[in-house]
């Protein structure tokens, strides 16, 4: 695939490269010539040749990704399946109207999506997932980290299903599935259950599974909440997994779970058991962001000499609508404070040295009812969540929702060196899937107006951060 008159987000924004792509590889990057700008057919579709030729120049991006999303729970708010005119048929589907958030809490969310959870078929599971995964394909995402609840209300049923999806999408979607202990797994009537459950599952579906995640604080006391985090860090290590964390999601005066994982990791001898590649995500994390400098510093410190290869995970859509919210016990509790908590993430990298990505977490259900999931979008509230305006912000937070989240999920770990040689988001010799994002030459107005303005050109990471492109100007190549 030959691709012409493009754009690199680090080089000049006024020149104008022709990049050769081979074999999910950058075969060559080289200026472009005049009648490389000029010749050949314009085509929107990945080809042989894909000329800009006559048309304003294409962006040409790192493929965006999920580092951390619910398969079995996206659209439970918006479905409503059994309208849909090509469905009408079916009667299989679940209802869950009944299920809309009526306070917003964290509790009622946990306490609806059981109760969907309850209802869940193979169809529905299907169903969704596939439109959650198409989705993202348009909004150039080719690959996530699925987590998928095992547990004793679901089985296996979850998983079944993405197995499924992942076999549907493969050569399109890189899926990573996740066996996810939602639930708890040492306190609760079906602790011991659902622990079970997923060791068991971890035997029958070795090669399916690629990662293994929990929630300590669902437990129901910090005892329980630590077997929690030590029985993880085994199933990972006899498993040979990734290891994903739910954690320490509160902006509480409790004491912070995460020196307990980074002390339980090294007990385990993490770095010498583990192949290299597997990593370990903390996802929410929102009570670090009560942190002090110092606080902060150390935890770094701690990182870096224990050599853990360890990243944290923002999910702001999910964390701006959960935390901060007023006590439930009278108005004087309703007062106009509201604190906010969701994970520095640029500040963790620029000023500690972590690693740090951002995802999506949800998409319409009671944890998240609101957004479509876009990347790009994401990528952009952080400008006004983390007050980053500079075009190098512009850069990590793009680098968040694309390599670095790759990176976090133990998807991108070829080329570094040329990478840190370069200081290029995309560079000769690089593999994995790209990202083209069309310029329009106009505006599109209603015909009657007889209007015609000139659309204003995406030339720099900033612009396309700033103003994430319409999904239809995005084209996956692969």
């Amino acid at each position: 695939m030959k691709l012409n008159n493009i754009i690199l987000l680090d080089r000049d924004p006024k020149s104008r490269w022709t990049v050769e792509y081979n074999a999910n590889t950058i075969d060559s990057i080289l200026p472009s010539t005049d009648g490389e700008l000029r010749s050949g057919p314009s085509s929107p579709e990945p080809s042989e040749e894909t000329n800009t030729g006559g048309e304003p120049a294409s962006l040409l991006l790192p493929a965006l990704s999920h580092p951390h999303i619910h398969l079995d729970k996206p659209y439970l708010l918006t479905t409503n399946i059994q309208h849909h005119p090509t469905h009408a048929h079916q009667t299989s589907y679940p209802d869950y109207t009944d299920l809309t958030p009526k306070t917003g809490s964290f509790s009622e969310a946990l306490s609806f999506t059981g109760q969907a959870k309850a209802r869940y078929t193979p169809a529905d599971l299907y169903l969704r997932g596939s439109q959650l995964i198409a989705t993202s394909l348009t909004q150039g995402v080719t690959s996530c980290r699925a987590f998928v609840e095992l547990d004793h209300v679901t089985g296996t049923t979850c998983l079944e299903a993405a197995v499924q999806l992942k076999e549907s999408f493969g050569g399109k979607f890189e899926l990573q599935i996740c066996a996810f202990a939602q639930d708890p797994v040492f306190s609760s009537d079906h602790g011991e259950e659902n622990r079970r459950i997923l060791e068991d599952t971890l035997l029958n579906y070795a090669g399916a599974v690629e990662a293994v995640g929990s929630t300590p604080y669902v437990e129901s006391d910090r005892e329980a909440g630590l077997q929690n985090i030590k029985w993880a860090i085994e199933m990972a290590l006899q498993h040979d997994l990734h290891l994903d964390f739910h954690l320490d999601y509160n902006l509480g005066d409790s004491e912070p779970m995460v020196w307990d994982v980074i002390r339980l990791l090294n007990e385990a001898e993490w770095t010498s058991k583990t192949k290299p590649g597997k990593t370990i995500v903390l996802g929410h994390c929102s009570r670090l962001t009560m942190f002090t400098n110092k606080e902060m510093k150390e935890l770094a410190t701690q990182i870096h000499d224990s050599g853990l290869p360890i990243h944290f995970l923002g999910l702001p859509t999910s964390d701006l609508f959960m935390m901060g919210r007023p006590d439930d016990d009278g108005e004087e509790s309703k007062g106009a404070y509201r604190p906010r908590g969701t994970l520095q993430i640029p500040s963790m990298i620029r000023d500690y040295g972590l690693n740090g990505c951002l995802g999506v977490n949800n998409v319409g259900n009671a944890f998240t009812p609101w957004g479509t999931g876009d990347p790009l979008a994401l990528a952009s509230l952080g400008v006004g969540i983390y007050q980053a305006g500079t075009s190098d912000d512009a850069k990590v937070l793009l680098e968040c929702v694309s390599q670095g989240a790759r990176r976090a999920i133990g998807l991108e770990t070829g080329g570094a060196e040329e990478r840190e040689s370069s200081g290029d988001l995309l560079w000769e010799g690089r593999k994995g899937d790209l990202l083209l994002i069309k310029n329009n030459e106009w505006i599109g107005c209603p015909g009657h107006l007889g209007l015609k303005v000139p659309a204003r050109q995406r030339i720099s990471v900033k612009d396309v951060v700033w103003d994430p492109p319409e999904i239809r100007l995005r084209t996956v190549l692969k």
